[in-house]
């Protein structure tokens, strides 16, 4: 078994209402070298927090997390950082539209496995 963290990704059209919908989740495991996301937006439900919200703005900002997990040249500065950092990075409190969760511990033995169970249960 290995040791994962995960937080999961928000969106809060308004910071200032605490009110948000959860659109997917990050997951890093040390042991197994993995960093993944996996996001979904629900236009539809996002519109019955905000009708002002871009969601093609949001999209985007989704797909940078995936890029930044990737590393490499792809994610910018913050993906050429070691894995650890970028996950701390990622999951650092923020006070804008796209945020996560405080981080959660758990067991593991395949990393991929988890974190589609924990989007199914978090996000779907």
């Amino acid at each position: 078994m290995h040791v994962y963290e995960y937080a999961v990704i928000r969106v809060m059209p308004r910071v200032d209402r605490d009110e948000f919908l959860n659109v997917g989740v990050i997951l890093y495991c040390r042991g197994q070298g993995f960093l993944q996301t996996m996001f979904e937006l629900n236009g539809e439900r996002l519109r019955a927090f905000s009708t002002e919200l871009d969601l093609q703005e949001l999209d985007e900002r989704l797909r940078a997390f995936q890029r930044i997990c990737a590393g490499r040249a792809e994610g910018g500065t913050i993906g050429n950082l070691p894995i650890a950092e970028r996950f701390r990075w990622l999951t650092a409190t923020r006070s804008t539209v796209v945020q996560t969760s405080p981080v959660h511990p758990g067991l593991c033995a395949d990393a991929a496995e988890t974190l589609a169970r924990l989007f199914a249960q978090q996000v779907l």
